[in-house]
């Protein structure tokens, strides 16, 4: 309790709430929590103090902006990308300096770029605004005095005592206090938060589940003392005090199982009673909101490191042209008109160097990034629309949660993957059981004669066998739902049996309770507390549920206390956690069954059991309680008594369940491989049946050496020495016989590895000792994985020196670490949730699908963007290059080449249309030959378009292009070229001339690219080359009343009246395509790619169609 002595020293309320003194039985701890006071009741006198708090309400906001923050944050967020925070310096520059080019052609390109996405990121937002409104609104039942009074959800305050009925959401984070069923339990489903769509029970606290009405729930008089609000939904830790007239209160330990999350649904249950915990942005659905760390493709790196060369390059030629002015100012005989004498005292070469920054400005396109946002966002719904990738069963095709890794989808060289459930169905099917040596098959055939159930190999029961099926009909947290009323008659037993279903968020528990039916022994029901069973003997069984010991992945095994006669204390788990464990039985003959259905792929539990005395019992009971009531480490408390109480356990057999493999998962794998992607396995299921999965998938061949850096191995040898072992077999055999190798690794034996604090000099090596003999193999499997290990052989991988591209997928909550590892995370949507998907880049309903995903998708994503970036480049390379070449002709004056229009409309209207629509629809080679020829992957990867030497040769091609432009136009007509009246042509004549032959140029070379026609693609480029001629004519054929100058007056009309303006600009744009044309004909003639072989092949193919 604490003492507050406000009249000695002033103490923050705030503090001490945060920071409270809890005493726990035997402990005094001081921890992070929060107490709720039930109904707003003050504790009785004589209790702890009553320390007013202050929450927050629960009104949800998912917005980004308000109305009064909007303009300015967006305005901030927008400028802190580099490109808009430089064109806007180069936009002041122009505002505040006499520079050669009005401050329109920066500001209203910059304009359109920050207005296009903040009417995007607006509108999204205010989608948001309307769905929090919706939610916040939500009518919503509170116990006030005895009465249910109704009140909007954001109304809601913690300690508030709520009522939802079936089939409602819960509003806010709630601990149920009672229940409509009669055993104080109600069934939830949590398809929102985690898309697990199967029933699961939560249990109201035994001294409250008996309320039934309003006014017995207002009576109560307790409060509860939690923890802060964290976002794991699977984790709860808390207690509630309950006041008794004047007894001490009696504590209760609080749980997951006792905490209905906001989102969830109540469902088969009439109605709740419950009080708020957590509200509003305090909920763990909130909670979750946060998202993930951003994640950057390689693409978009190659862009940043080839804008800052640009961006050297607009340097240097502001430099050059600043130190050519004054150097040809300075010279003795320069030829400068008498009027401009006074620019002598007026130099400002900081000036200058900034003018010239403005004139060259636009070799940085602002405009790229505009384009490659709408190209991502727009070419993800090509993802979301594919027929192919939707799955029937599930009603669902692939979804697409961030659209800025597209086109890493074609890097990806190496693929993790989990085993259940994302390479197999994760659809169980019980297939045998080994009871005390004794083997039994389902329905086996023998003998042309179906034996019964119960006596495939041994016909008569005895203790261990009546154990072992009573064990596994209680020893699950399975739920039994009955089949529907129909006509007033249940239909819930057929011929004297039960046929109801069952429904687990495990399918491995359904599979066994299913198996047990077909054996003989039924599980019906779990009511008040009692689980029945019905025998054989068609006789009902009842053992009081006493204790769950529920699994964990680092146990691995669960655990159930019940009484019939005995106190039985039931636990099915893992060979590896089972058989430390066991004292007695017959541990041989159920190992070597289990290590035989291992072999043939099965999924294997081993079953024990142990009897408790009275005593033994209550000091469970004692360590169980203690652990629960804990506010601080009660994991590690539940660890440390689980511990002690399963052991000396007898071995009664073991199960085998068949997980089969997905539909064309092997053909997926063998295409990844053609691909030249490395495929690891990354599972926590035992070796022999991960092993039988690989070989069956295609991942392991019977050719494939299989290396083994196992625990057992290790055990017989140093790990150094197996290490070393192995890499020289490795070694040796490739330099050899190209042998293909397998490497099979344990978690042992990867902490072994990995572990930081390891003694001699040898430590430094082994991690890359691993990493070499692994880049050596084909494939990896990697089995007793923990979730965290699977998280850090990606980071391993990803950090190695070649660091390459990697892709996860998986489906269930322990695959999540690894998704938000990789480069690239896909989620399964499995059977396991929705955890997978939910935190994935990507959300597929099969492992199939992720071959169309990386090999279609994902290659015409990669070369898309890759020709989108050079060309942009390129294009204004050939837009600004001429005028850096101008300045030598007009004494470095600064004056511009192009006219204001067209430096303004260039990027924006007259070039930016046929590289969006090529960026979304170009399809270089058809799908069917990339699907048919996964080795075309291979021409792409390693960011193969985007290397120096390709962005290289576009600069070249560029710089080429230009210096044709402008020199091509300066001797054609120099002293030659006159009107039909005589009149010589002037600069603006000259610039325009110039940037027809550009526009044409540009827009033709990205014509020729492509491979893919349609009438859009005829429409958009023809259209924009038409655009251009009516825009200029337009442009200089009216005068503008709203223009200082009318410079531009029929200029374009008069170039276009001279014939040899026409020839030079044909002669021009062939001379300027003519480099780019020859080197693709020479280059497929003499060393043409996979994919340029390809195309030939498609084209024969279809010419042959076309002659038929």
């Amino acid at each position: 309790m604490l003492v507050l002595f406000s009249c000695i020293v002033s103490i923050d309320v705030s503090q001490i709430i945060a920071r409270r003194s809890l005493i726990c039985v035997g402990e005094e701890i001081w921890v992070d929590s929060r107490t709720v006071y039930i109904g707003h009741k003050e504790p009785p006198p004589g209790a702890e103090a009553y320390i007013p708090q202050r929450y927050p309400d629960n009104r949800i906001v998912s917005s980004k902006y308000t109305f009064w923050n909007f303009i300015p944050k967006n305005l901030f967020e927008q400028f802190r990308r580099i490109a808009n925070f430089y064109f806007l310096v180069i936009f002041l520059v122009q505002l505040i300096i006499d520079t050669p080019t009005s401050p329109v052609t920066s500001g209203l390109p910059l304009f359109f770029v920050i207005t296009v996405t903040a009417i995007k990121q607006g509108y999204e937002d205010w989608l948001r605004h309307k769905a929090d409104c919706s939610i916040n609104e939500c009518p919503v039942d509170v116990v006030q005095q005895g009465k249910v009074v109704r009140t909007q959800s954001h109304k809601l305050r913690v300690g508030d005592i709520v009522v939802v009925k079936e089939d409602e959401t819960f509003p806010c984070d709630l601990i149920l206090l009672s229940s409509s069923r009669s055993d104080g339990t109600c069934y939830v489903t949590t398809t929102s938060l985690d898309g697990e769509s199967s029933h699961k029970t939560y249990y109201a606290i035994p001294d409250t589940m008996a309320f039934r009405t309003e006014q017995e729930v207002d009576s109560l008089h307790a409060t509860i003392e939690c923890e802060q609000p964290q976002p794991d939904l699977y984790k709860f830790v808390g207690r509630i005090n309950i006041y008794k007239d004047k007894e001490e209160p009696v504590a209760r330990p609080l749980g997951a199982e006792n905490l209905l999350l906001r989102g969830a649904t109540l469902k088969n249950t009439q109605h709740i009673y419950a009080v708020a915990v957590y509200t509003g942005m305090e909920t763990k659905m909130a909670l979750n909101y946060q998202s993930k760390s951003q994640k950057r493709s390689a693409v978009e790196k190659s862009m940043n490191a080839f804008l800052i060369v640009y961006l050297c390059i607009l340097i240097s030629k502001a430099v050059i042209n600043t130190v050519l002015k004054y150097a040809w100012q300075w010279s003795p005989d320069r030829d400068e008109p008498w009027y401009n004498h006074r620019t002598e005292h007026e130099r400002q070469p900081f000036t200058d160097f900034l003018a010239f920054m403005v004139l060259f400005n636009y070799i940085i396109p602002v405009s790229m990034y505009v384009t490659v946002e709408m190209q991502k966002f727009l070419g993800s719904y090509f993802i979301s629309w594919d027929e192919e990738m939707f799955d029937e069963e599930l009603g669902e095709g692939a979804q697409v949660n961030t659209s800025d890794l597209n086109e890493e989808l074609g890097q990806v060289e190496y693929v993790f993957t989990d085993k259940t459930g994302t390479l197999t169905e994760n659809n169980m099917e019980f297939i045998e059981c080994c009871v005390d040596g004794n083997v039994y098959i389902p329905h086996a055939i023998c003998n042309g004669q179906i034996l019964s159930a119960a006596c495939a190999f041994c016909l008569s029961l005895q203790e261990y066998e009546d154990l072992f099926f009573r064990a596994l009909c209680l020893c699950h947290t399975v739920q039994v739902k009955e089949e529907e009323t129909v006509d007033g008659i249940k239909r819930g037993i057929h011929q004297g049996r039960p046929t109801s279903f069952y429904i687990s968020s495990s399918p491995d528990e359904v599979a066994l309770v299913e198996g047990m039916k077909r054996l003989g022994y039924t599980y019906l029901r779990l009511k008040d507390n009692y689980m029945e069973i019905l025998n054989k003997d068609d006789e009902i069984e009842r053992f009081e549920l006493l204790h769950v010991l529920n699994f964990d992945s680092v146990r691995r095994r669960m655990s159930v206390i019940v009484k019939s006669r005995d106190y039985l204390l039931f636990c099915k788990g893992a060979d590896s956690s089972i058989f430390p464990r066991v004292v007695s039985g017959k541990v041989e003959q159920v190992k070597a069954r289990v290590e035989q259905n291992a072999v043939e792929g099965l999924r294997t539990l081993c079953v024990a059991y142990r009897r408790l005395s009275q005593s033994e019992y209550q000091e469970a009971c004692h360590h169980l309680m203690e652990a629960k009531l804990a506010l601080q480490d009660r994991e590690q408390r539940l660890a440390q008594a689980y511990d002690i109480i399963e052991r000396d356990f007898v071995l009664l057999g073991a199960t085998a369940v068949e997980d089969r493999l997905q539909e064309k998962a092997a053909d997926t794998i063998e295409s990844l491989h053609k691909a030249g992607m490395k495929v690891w396995v990354l599972t926590g299921d035992k070796m022999e049946t991960a092993a039988a999965t690989c070989y069956a998938s295609k991942l392991f061949r019977r050719t494939t050496q299989i290396l083994e850096l196992t625990k057992k191995r290790t055990e017989e040898q140093s790990l150094h020495d197996v290490l070393f072992e192995l890499n020289r077999t490795v070694l040796r055999h490739l330099s050899v016989d190209c042998l293909d190798f397998g490497l099979i690794i344990d978690g042992a034996t990867l902490s072994a590895v990995l572990k930081p604090n390891q003694e001699g000099a040898g430590h430094g090596n082994y991690r890359e000792i691993f990493l070499e003999i692994c880049r050596n193999c084909s494939a990896v499997l990697c089995c007793r994985m923990a979730p965290l290990q699977k998280a850090q052989i990606v980071k391993l991988i990803k950090a190695s020196k070649e660091h390459p591209i990697t892709l996860a997928i998986g489906d269930g909550a322990n695959d999540v670490s690894m998704i938000l590892e990789a480069h690239v995370g896909i989620g399964i949507m499995g059977k396991e949730g929705r955890q997978a998907a939910r935190n994935s880049d990507y959300a597929i309903p099969k492992f199939k699908h992720l071959k169309k995903m990386l090999l279609v998708h994902g290659h015409y994503y990669y070369i898309r963007i890759a020709e989108l970036v050079q060309y942009f480049f390129y294009k204004n390379v050939c837009f600004i290059f001429p005028q850096f070449l101008y300045q030598f002709f007009c004494g470095f004056s600064q004056q511009p080449l192009y006219d204001t229009a067209y430096l303004t409309l260039y990027n924006i209207s007259f070039t930016s249309l046929p590289i969006l629509l090529y960026s979304l629809v170009e399809q270089h080679v058809s799908m069917d030959t990339l699907k048919r020829e996964p080795s075309l992957y291979r021409d792409i990867a390693k960011n193969s378009l985007l290397r120096w030497p390709v962005f290289l040769y576009w600069t070249c091609l560029g710089v080429f292009d230009a210096v044709v432009f402008f020199f091509g136009a300066y001797f054609l007509f120099d002293n030659t070229t006159f009107t039909s009246n005589g009149q010589m042509f002037g600069n603006w004549t000259f610039g325009t001339l110039i940037f027809t032959v550009l526009v044409f140029t540009v827009t033709l070379k990205l014509a020729l690219d492509t491979h893919h026609w349609t009438w859009i693609n005829h429409f958009v480029i023809w259209g924009s080359l038409l655009f251009y001629v009516i825009f200029s004519l337009l442009w200089g054929g009216i005068i503008w009343p709203f223009l200082n100058y009318q410079r531009m007056y029929y200029v374009f009309m008069q170039m276009l009246s001279s014939g040899p303006a026409w020839l030079s600009i044909i002669l021009l744009i062939t001379v300027s395509l003519l480099p780019d044309v020859i080197k693709k004909v020479l280059c497929r003639a003499m060393c043409p790619t996979a994919t340029e072989r390809a195309q030939v092949q498609c084209w024969h193919h279809l010419h042959m169609k076309l002659e038929v």
